[in-house]
């Protein structure tokens, strides 16, 4: 009887065959998506708790809903459920941290936020070798209670932010000085209105000034880099937000600074996956947030659905990989919160893997030719291409199934570790 792991090899040699008549080096494929760097982000870990204050309750237009049983509730939980879940997937990973997981003995306000407060994080990064990325937390505070903070009418609370921002920034530079690679610092906030404002133009002023007083600082690119983010709208500001999306494009190209594109934050109809590509002749760099909107911005688990395969395909044809960065953005508590990890990640990476597998040079050639009927035969053609072996050899060449197995070692660790935190 053929074992499972020589009938993975005997299909990944007939896949390998088949690609091959693409013009298509698989090995080659394998090795630029296990090499693509996929950024977790930690908050789905405990529903953006955080440790600064974990009972407090979110505000900003942050809804986590769900209450599934096991979530870490102190750093070394999350690390460790964060080491469980990194360990079911493939790839070159980073960590996406957010300010409010520092680490202190005391209440630490956010406007005085040191590098030592994450001293901690640091350590098991380079215990991991992986990088770090960090965004300052303008949410869930009490002077952001207002829904208003880098653009906020009083000068004092605008002074707060840009304090917490700075400092941000330091903490970011800290990660990539220690770590050896650069960390993505990115900017979101809040500031809208709820129902229509009178004045549209005053909150964006305040926060250009704003940002302007926040990067003053020089810091060098080869240990941190600036992103800013845009939002349609958010709760509490749907009829309006301060950094809209022509806001931050226009800031971004004319302060060198990385865009951020959140696959939640456009109308309905809109995909960041078209924004790729213009958005790269006026940008250096761009930060992704890989995300599922359901009807509005509700950051449900990275499916492998048209979209993010979209993203992928768009990233690779472009030949973006060294300007884009990937981030995942989703928080779901009413699943396993490490499974949510485990699935949306490898969704990403298989979506990368998919394509790399891609003929590029034979559809591009086809589109240039103007025979747009070969074109789309290729791209039909192509979704029931073997691509799948090619993930069961990947994950297994990895130390790791290609399939639902890696399920069962989380309901163990669920059982074992997640229900016995009370």
């Amino acid at each position: 009887m053929t074992s499972k792991k020589q009938a993975v090899e005997d299909a990944f040699v007939i896949a390998k065959e088949r690609y091959k008549e693409l013009g298509v080096d698989v090995d080659a494929a394998i090795k630029a998506a296990d090499e693509t760097p996929i950024s977790l982000h930690c908050w789905q870990g405990d529903d953006v708790a955080g440790f600064e204050n974990p009972d407090g309750e979110l505000s900003g237009g942050i809804q986590v809903t769900g209450c599934h049983p096991g979530k870490a509730t102190n750093p070394a939980e999350l690390r460790a459920d964060l080491d469980f879940a990194m360990s079911l997937i493939p790839g070159k990973q980073r960590l996406n941290l957010h300010a409010l997981y520092l680490e202190s003995d005391q209440y630490v306000d956010r406007d005085q936020l040191e590098p030592k407060h994450f001293a901690n994080w640091v350590k098991w990064a380079k215990a991991k070798g992986i990088g770090l990325d960090f965004n300052p937390s303008l949410f869930s505070h009490e002077k952001s209670a207002q829904g208003m903070t880098l653009s906020h009418p009083d000068a004092e609370i605008r002074e707060f932010w840009i304090e917490h921002c700075k400092r941000s920034r330091k903490v970011s530079e800290y990660f990539g000085r220690e770590l050896g690679t650069p960390s993505v610092m990115n900017i979101w906030i809040p500031d809208g209105s709820k129902d229509f404002p009178a004045d549209r133009l005053g909150p964006r002023r305040r926060l250009m000034e704003s940002l302007d007083e926040i990067l003053k600082e020089d810091i060098s690119r080869e240990f941190h880099k600036d992103a800013v983010e845009s939002k349609l709208f958010g709760i509490g500001a749907e009829a309006y937000t301060a950094g809209s999306s022509e806001f931050y494009l226009a800031y971004a190209a004319t302060r060198n600074l990385l865009l951020c594109l959140d696959a939640g934050h456009f109308h309905p109809t809109e995909v960041i996956s078209d924004k790729i590509s213009a958005v790269s002749l006026f940008v250096d760099e761009m930060l992704l947030h890989v995300s599922r909107p359901m009807r509005w911005d509700s950051d449900h688990i990275v499916l492998l659905d048209d979209e993010t395969q979209a993203i992928a395909s768009e990233i690779v044809r472009c030949g973006l990989g060294q300007r884009v960065n990937i981030g995942l953005d989703f928080f779901d508590a009413s699943v396993n919160r490490i499974g949510a990890w485990v699935i949306g990640t490898r969704n990403m990476r298989k979506a990368l893997l998919k394509a790399f597998l891609e003929p590029t040079k034979l559809l591009k050639d086809a589109e240039l030719s103007g025979n747009n009927t070969k074109r789309l035969a290729l791209m039909e053609d192509l979704k029931v291409m073997p691509w799948s072996a090619v993930w069961d050899y990947y994950c297994q060449q990895n130390g790791m199934s290609g399939g639902i197995e890696w399920l069962d070692k989380v309901e163990t660790y669920e059982k074992d570790v997640l229900l016995k935190r009370g």
